[in-house]
């Protein structure tokens, strides 16, 4: 018996989409990880501050590309066809509305979160500081959107991936919110 051969080119934006949005739920991952391990005790060693300030500007710069990249790549899908307003304004996809809606926010956050940092002079850093602690939602909403509307969120490999996301922004999240942060005392330390 011989089985017919899938052409994989005619799926090559929706592969490409696909995998650029799980390189962006990654980086994202990292970044806000970079963002949450400034605020422990690990973030206050001598000389690692500095470093994970500038990996979490790095990678959450990278990572808006790599949403973009994700959203835009569905334009070329021939199956979807989707529009540019389909993958820039939320619930408004036909395939899976509220999970690619929550895609679409969480791009648009991230975006937002981002690019405030280089708008910080101009709106105040409390105001900044009080925006930016709501940047895990952007992960948490690109974590809901994979979940929710991926084609293969019961495959192996893909669990996986979202697991090695999840874990470091879990285990970062845990220490923020019981307060294992540096005291005054030793901030500076």
């Amino acid at each position: 018996m011989i089985a017919a051969a899938v052409d994989p080119t005619s799926h090559l934006f929706w592969l490409a989409s696909r995998s650029l949005g799980i390189v962006a739920l990654l980086l994202t991952s990292a970044s806000v990880g970079f963002g949450l391990a400034l605020s422990t005790r690990i973030g206050k060693r001598p000389g690692v501050a500095a470093r994970f300030k500038v990996l979490h500007e790095a990678v959450a710069l990278v990572s808006v590309g790599a949403i973009a990249g994700h959203g835009l790549l569905l334009l070329g899908d021939g199956f979807l066809r989707p529009t540019v307003a389909e993958i820039a304004v939320p619930f408004t996809m036909p395939v899976n509305p509220l999970w690619t809606g929550l895609g679409v926010i969480a791009g648009w956050l991230a975006l937002a979160f981002t690019l405030s940092f280089y708008v910080r002079s101009s709106i105040g850093t409390a105001l900044w500081r009080k925006l930016h602690r709501w940047t895990g939602i952007v992960f948490v909403l690109g974590l809901a959107h994979a979940i929710g509307s991926g084609s293969d969120t019961r495959s192996t490999w893909l669990i996986a991936m979202l697991a090695l996301a999840a874990a470091p922004v879990a285990f970062l999240g845990s220490l923020r919110l019981t307060g294992l942060r540096p005291s005054a005392r030793t901030a500076g330390v």
